[in-house]
């Protein structure tokens, strides 16, 4: 059984029937062989306490969340059996061995009640940055192979952990590494990007009634070498794994209680929403929220994996990311986000002439820097200036290869400025109501904040400001937008 990567990035099926339960040879109840259920959704709500003890998934009929029918006992059980659900678990949540033992507890708790379990586990809080610098302080330029098999270890020592603490509550278990379950990925070191993931390993072990702990973040390259995902990629992992599977829910344990409006730290009225569609997710991920990693919640979409984020410290229902519904665009603005750490870099003086432009972003993209926003101004005597935003943690290799190109092309001169952020506002109901990006630079403007870059899109408006009035903006646009009742629209009805 393997999943492999066409281009483009798209997990597709290999050599086994798409839809079928693990381990079976007949499709799932209700589903069809294309792999989705032909009857009505299925529903991931809460089960009440069961016996004194903590809620757990249950899948019902008819939700919007699940799109997947697991196996079910008889009409009159309370709850539907044989769920796979995958589970991943930061760094905060394993943190501590005293955090190691309540994870264990939640994660038998959930196979007690009849789910197979697949976990997947960050490093403990603090380790990798404790192992990059590390290697920091041996060398200023580590190799990027070595730093990979370095901070790899971060993620092995908590499967082994946590793997140990449910064996010792009687509960079978097995921990894996990525190279061990062939999670195949190319080989950028530091960025890595899986290629192919073959399962049978795990159904092996779901089907011996075991659970599966994975080390999440890391995978292998075709000459066998560690390689790692980037930061937070064990979202990724999880997703991944969840995708391949075909699990009925991959739940996100983290050191927060759902997605909210805007980062509860900043922002004192921010709300916790009960859903939010993956096209929300997946721009307030990429423009700075920090709760689900980019492109974990890209693949969920493209694979509909039905996503949950909860928190390890508490037993808040979450936050359910899936399929946009309807009634989401009567919610004009679902969120607020912040992106601290972007810089700001200029070419001055580009001849007016095609083909420059891919000049100066080629060498840009061949060195995996991701750009975000880009403006190029108006022509002016036959030249022009173009600006675009980076990540600052790549703002000097980007100076490095701009500057050697703006030599070759005769450009006037390079600049950047590093103290600058991104406020964005995000919402399905912007495709519809007109007036928003109005709105928004009226706030901004009524707190004598200037824009210096804007950009949009369907689903959403970012505007880049000066570092020191990133919060600000913040707080002004959730109160303008959120917070308002000015602004929020009434149900539409027939």
């Amino acid at each position: 059984m393997q999943f492999v990567l066409h281009a483009g990035g798209a997990f597709a099926p290999g050599p086994f029937q798409a839809g079928r339960a693990v381990g079976s040879s007949s499709p799932r109840r209700g589903e069809s062989e294309g792999g989705f259920a032909s009857c009505p959704r299925a529903f991931c709500g809460e089960l009440n306490r069961v016996n004194g003890s903590r809620k757990g998934l249950v899948y019902l009929l008819k939700s919007a969340h699940n799109q997947r029918l697991p196996q079910c006992f008889g009409a009159n059980d309370r709850f539907l059996s044989m769920a796979l659900i995958v589970q991943k678990y930061g760094g905060t949540s394993v943190g501590s061995t005293e955090r190691i033992r309540v994870v264990a507890e939640r994660v038998a708790h959930a196979r007690q009640l009849g789910n197979r379990m697949v976990v997947v586990v960050s490093a403990m809080a603090g380790e990798t940055n404790r192992l990059f610098k590390l290697a920091s302080e041996l060398c200023e330029t580590p190799s990027a192979r070595e730093t990979d098999v370095l901070v790899a270890t971060g993620e092995q020592v908590s499967a082994a952990l946590l793997t140990i603490r449910l064996q010792a509550l009687r509960v079978p278990a097995i921990s894996f590494l990525a190279d061990q379950l062939r999670i195949a990925t190319d080989s950028n070191h530091g960025r890595a990007r899986i290629k192919s993931i073959d399962p049978s390993r795990v159904v092996k072990e779901l089907n011996a009634d075991r659970i599966v702990v994975v080390a999440g973040y890391q995978g292998v390259d075709e000459l066998g070498d560690i390689t790692t995902l980037g930061r937070g990629a064990s979202d990724l992992t999880a997703v991944a794994l969840a995708a391949a599977l075909k699990a009925d829910a991959c739940e996100i344990y983290t050191d927060v209680d759902g997605v909210y409006t805007a980062d509860p730290n900043i922002c004192p009225k921010a709300k916790k929403l009960k859903r939010i569609s993956y096209d929300e997710m997946l721009e307030m991920a990429g423009l700075g929220a920090k709760v689900l990693q980019l492109r974990s919640v890209e693949l969920a979409r493209r694979y509909r994996v039905p996503l949950v984020v909860r928190s390890s410290f508490t037993e808040s229902e979450g936050t359910w990311v899936g399929q946009e519904d309807p009634s989401m665009e009567n919610l004009l603005v679902s969120g607020v986000t912040l992106d601290q750490y972007q810089s700001k870099v200029t070419v001055t003086g580009v001849e007016d002439r095609p083909g420059l432009a891919a000049r100066i972003f080629g060498p840009i993209a061949a060195a995996d820097i991701v750009v975000d926003m880009i403006i190029q101004n108006a022509s002016a005597d036959g030249r022009t200036d173009l600006t675009f935003t980076v990540n600052r943690d790549d703002l000097a290799r980007t100076l490095e290869l701009v500057q050697r190109v703006s030599a070759e092309i005769g450009a006037t001169g390079v600049r950047h400025e590093d103290q600058v952020a991104k406020v964005s506002i995000v919402g399905v109901g912007m495709r519809t109501h007109a007036g928003v990006a109005a709105r928004m630079f009226e706030v901004l403007a009524g707190e004598r904040i200037n824009i210096e870059m804007i950009a949009t899109s369907e689903i959403k408006v970012s505007v880049v400001v000066g570092l020191k009035y990133g919060e600000l903006a913040m707080r002004s646009l959730h109160d303008a937008f959120v917070d308002s009742a000015d602004f929020q629209l009434p149900e539409e009805t027939v």
